[in-house]
């Protein structure tokens, strides 16, 4: 009985740590560079997250894992020594029946980290799981062949969407929220969130391809309801300390969003170690990105890693800390869709957006400088671990010199 009690508690919580999010796989034939990316938005009620790296499977992997799951027991997103990676997206329309759901799809990511090298393992695995799966999702993956798809899985079938076949991907680029095309028609959600992020990725294209920092930048931080038109920049003019309340529903970051991690691969022949999760860890509107690869050593920035005397890890904590003066208003039930805008930015340049966004920009250029001096001169342990010696110091000083953090 209490082997059920706690099998059924372990549905829920992982069916709430999923339950929306926006994501989306690009091929690498349209990307400036050439190599695929792959983003996951995560929007959870698990908003304390951190990044563990692991050596328990066929290959070495690290992902975004949950600050309270302490050994790792699921990847919300995450890549391998192979260069593959995988990442997910909850499911509201494809499963019309009464079968109940597991909610186990980090444990499903997981197990293709640990075991899966391509595109056609990961297919191989979905289609040897028993039916039925128990499962509503979209995972999207790369890998180190320059494979970039989509699965579509639900209790019985599973779907797939090439990003690297024009007549499913015309653009490169495939995104999904919380609903699938192979699912029931207007049934699931994020649809408003679907449309702004592939608005803002057909920009890209058209600007020369996509990058990583359109994503990072462009969407993680995105202000613009694609529905309504409300672009909150629009209020950039405000006196810093006006407070400004506005109704903060179907933007791409959200009040539940925890983490913004854009996985960027790399070509065929190219050493798969250089595979670079840029990793915004906390609160997307309040954190910055910063890069990490897997190292022997699990040689990580110690702002990611889980600190047991905050119970989270230390960037993720700042941000989370920093978000309640953007959620300032509580009074009624209806106080979680509103917030404070002019915390965010405001004419004075002291919104913590604008605040963050020279370091932002920084660790994202410092990272870009030591992928390429590796493309070049190889794979270096040493340099990733000075890299992340200096990041952590950056972030400490900035975080405590703008925010008291």
């Amino acid at each position: 009985m209490k082997k059920i009690f706690l099998l059924t508690l372990l549905a829920i919580v992982s069916i709430a740590a999923s339950y929306a999010c926006t994501t989306a796989v690009i091929s690498g034939k349209y990307t400036r560079d050439g190599r695929p990316l792959l983003w996951k938005n995560r929007d959870t009620w698990a908003v304390n997250n951190k990044i563990m790296v692991f050596h328990d499977g066929k290959y070495d992997y690290a992902g975004l894992v949950n600050s309270k799951d302490k050994t790792g027991k699921s990847i919300w997103i995450g890549y391998n020594s192979t260069g593959f990676a995988i990442m997910n997206s909850a499911s509201y329309n494809l499963n019309n029946d009464t079968i109940k759901q597991s909610g186990l799809e980090g444990r499903v990511m997981k197990q293709a980290l640990q075991t899966c090298a391509t595109i056609d393992d990961f297919e191989k695995m979905l289609n040897d799981m028993p039916k039925p799966t128990r499962l509503e999702a979209n995972f999207g993956v790369i890998d180190g062949n320059g494979g970039a798809a989509y699965f579509e899985l639900s209790n019985f079938k599973v779907v797939k969407f090439d990003a690297n076949d024009p007549s499913t991907a015309p653009k490169g680029y495939i995104v999904r929220s919380n609903y699938s095309f192979s699912g029931t028609p207007k049934n699931g959600a994020g649809y408003i969130r679907y449309v702004t992020a592939n608005k803002v990725l057909d920009m890209a294209v058209k600007s020369g391809g996509i990058v990583a920092e359109d994503i990072l930048q462009g969407l993680s931080r995105n202000l613009t309801n694609s529905l309504t038109e409300d672009n909150l920049w629009e209020y950039k003019n405000i006196p810093e300390n006006h407070k400004k309340f506005v109704w903060f529903e179907d933007f791409i970051p959200r009040r539940g969003s925890s983490s913004s991690c854009v996985v960027e691969g790399v070509k065929p022949g190219e050493d798969a170690r250089l595979t670079t999760m840029w990793s915004i860890v906390g609160w997307p509107l309040a954190s910055v990105a910063i890069p990490v690869w897997i190292t022997k050593h699990n040689d990580l920035p110690e702002v990611v890693t889980y600190n047991d005397s905050i119970k989270d890890s230390p960037l993720c904590h700042k941000a989370l800390t920093l978000k309640k003066q953007v959620y300032c208003y509580n009074w009624g039930k209806n106080a979680k869709h509103y917030i404070n805008v002019n915390a965010l930015l405001n004419a004075n340049g002291t919104g913590i957006v604008q605040k963050l966004k020279p370091l932002d920009d920084s660790l994202i250029a410092q990272g870009h400088n030591l992928l390429n001096e590796m493309r070049r001169d190889g794979y270096d342990s040493k340099k990733i671990k000075a890299f992340y010696d200096s990041a952590d110091k950056q972030i400490q000083i900035t975080y405590s010199q703008l925010f008291g953090l």
